[in-house]
């Protein structure tokens, strides 16, 4: 078994743990009202993008996401939470000690011993997350969950879904795909970014993201019979009928099943959030990698930290 399987199927846990941590947070974690940026590298973007539609969604404030790297500073927040598991990424490391005494940050880590703990104005470790695989799984999805908690979500109900995710089939035999778009709306298409990214580092994969209404302006022109279509959350009306229309195959998680054009799985089984739907997504990452003879702990040309010169 590769790393990877066992960090995605540790989720569950990690989510209740991080639910614990959130009482001791404290001053970590941003108030109601907080105008706040959120900031990471890759995967960690993608659950900053989800965390700050979330943060709206629920009225605690403005929030916005951004690449480390493309952090504007000459905005006003009242706080920056940098997303990181290693805790030595360039770009999140020198953003923290560019912002030291100018804008309150946190870290959420997986290294309680790293950089970036030093350099933010308060951290908030989750070391029971950190992975040894190169693919980032189980950390962003806890780091997420973390900010979930503290906005006051069930996080009882939402591993309990991901109970489910980790055991459930798999909604479609990866090789049977030549190619994959996830969709998401909302908060949702942080996920599907993420999920796309997973198919690219662990399988090198051509997968796409999109929020799924803005799909049916263009990209929907690569959709065909042996491609498939997974959408997150919340489903633009008449979707699901234009990709059939396309032959390709289509996936949608949702409370009452998921379906696909190539027929009905686990009915009645399937994970409720999105998040939850995310495991089945790296899972299929991690089926596409095996599928294709390749390794999904030791990615092309990927390192578990990016670290530049």
């Amino acid at each position: 078994m590769a790393y990877v399987d066992a960090e995605i199927a540790s989720q569950p846990d990690c989510w209740r743990k991080a639910a614990e941590l959130v009482p001791g947070a404290g001053a970590a974690l941003p108030a109601p009202g907080e105008r706040v940026a959120v900031v990471g590298c890759g995967t960690s973007w993608f659950m900053a993008m989800a965390y700050a539609a979330l943060r709206e969604r629920a009225g605690q404030g403005e929030t916005d996401a951004f690449q480390a790297s493309e952090f504007p500073t000459g905005r006003r927040y009242d706080r920056l939470i940098a997303i990181t598991r290693s805790g030595t990424t360039t770009e999140v490391v020198e953003l923290l000690d560019a912002l030291r005494g100018r804008l309150a940050t946190t870290a959420l880590v997986g290294d309680p011993g790293s950089p970036a703990v030093q350099l933010a104005d308060a951290a908030v470790t989750m070391p029971f997350a950190d992975e040894r695989s190169v693919v980032q799984t189980r950390f962003a999805t806890t780091a997420l969950a973390l900010l979930r908690a503290h906005l006051g979500e069930n996080l009882d109900a939402l591993a309990a879904d991901a109970e489910v995710a980790v055991r459930a089939p798999l909604p479609i035999e990866p090789a049977s795909i030549e190619q994959v778009t996830f969709l998401g709306r909302g908060w949702t298409v942080g996920l599907a970014h993420e999920a796309a990214l997973k198919c690219r580092e662990a399988a090198t994969f051509w997968a796409e993201a999109y929020p799924a209404m803005d799909y049916r302006h263009g990209p929907i022109s690569i959709a065909a019979p042996g491609r498939l279509v997974w959408a997150f959350g919340t489903l633009p009306e008449g979707l699901a009928e234009d990709v059939a229309a396309t032959g390709a195959a289509f996936v949608h998680s949702r409370t009452h099943g998921c379906r696909t054009v190539l027929g009905s799985w686990a009915a009645g089984r399937t994970p409720v959030d999105p998040m939850a739907d995310l495991i089945l997504a790296q899972r299929f990452a991690v089926a596409l990698a095996t599928s294709r003879g390749l390794d999904p702990d030791a990615p092309r040309h990927l390192t578990r930290s990016v670290v530049l010169a």
